[in-house]
């Protein structure tokens, strides 16, 4: 199976700096709504067979212009959500970034026992985001679309990837509409063929001016924070 991992549009969030992962979350700016509406042109060239998104805001709004093109109806899926933040929630300050950042990618690397203050540990987020990667997997579909969350796609593709060392995750960032692909499945690994960080739409909908720590690499987000 063919996946492609499709981080949401633009939150105001992702523009203010805050780690925002409770549901149902914020919508999307007026940028992620442009955004996500060259999706569909972006994946023009694909035979998508499914698209699935998690239990937050924007990736049903993300996910939109690209069902309504396929005709596809998205199916909702609860282990897809981004990391949750727990005691850190709605703070951008330095410490909280650093203790965020440095949690979610030690399960990255391998080191999956760090829990979140007041959230999850990394046995829990592999285990419920394999979980919805075997439920788009046991569609049968050849080709799926799952909208998700910059930290969780990330840290997912750093202990999955086969191909490529758990750090390229944390040295790579994937900005608003960037676009990871792979092939494989749960049981046999998966490989990492294309990691576009920037808007699957063109460089126009780039942000510059965005802190973003979840989406930046781990280098980035840690020095301007």
């Amino acid at each position: 199976m063919r996946l492609l991992l499709i981080r949401h549009g633009q939150t105001p969030s992702n523009v203010e700096g805050l780690l925002d992962t409770a549901a149902p979350g914020p919508g999307l700016t007026e940028l992620g709504h442009r955004q996500a509406a060259q999706i569909p042109d972006a994946l023009r060239a694909e035979s998508i067979d499914g698209i699935w998104v998690s239990t937050l805001r924007r990736t049903h709004l993300t996910a939109a212009p690209l069902a309504a093109s396929l005709a596809l109806s998205p199916v909702q899926l609860d282990g897809l959500h981004e990391i949750a933040a727990g005691e850190l929630e709605l703070r951008r300050d330095h410490e909280a970034v650093r203790i965020y950042l440095e949690t979610v990618f030690a399960w990255g690397l391998g080191d999956r026992t760090p829990r979140m203050p007041g959230g999850e540990d990394g046995h829990e987020f592999f285990r419920r985001f394999d979980s919805s990667i075997r439920e788009v997997a046991s569609s049968g579909a050849q080709t799926a679309a799952v909208v998700s969350h910059g930290a969780a796609i990330r840290v997912w593709v750093a202990g999955s990837a086969t191909n490529v060392a758990p750090s390229y995750a944390g040295e790579h960032d994937i900005q608003n509409t960037g676009i990871i692909e792979l092939e494989g499945d749960l049981d046999s690994g998966w490989r990492l063929l294309a990691w576009q960080g920037t808007p699957i739409g063109g460089s126009d909908l780039v942000d510059a001016d965005a802190n973003d720590p979840t989406g930046e690499t781990l280098d980035d987000a840690l020095d301007e924070t």
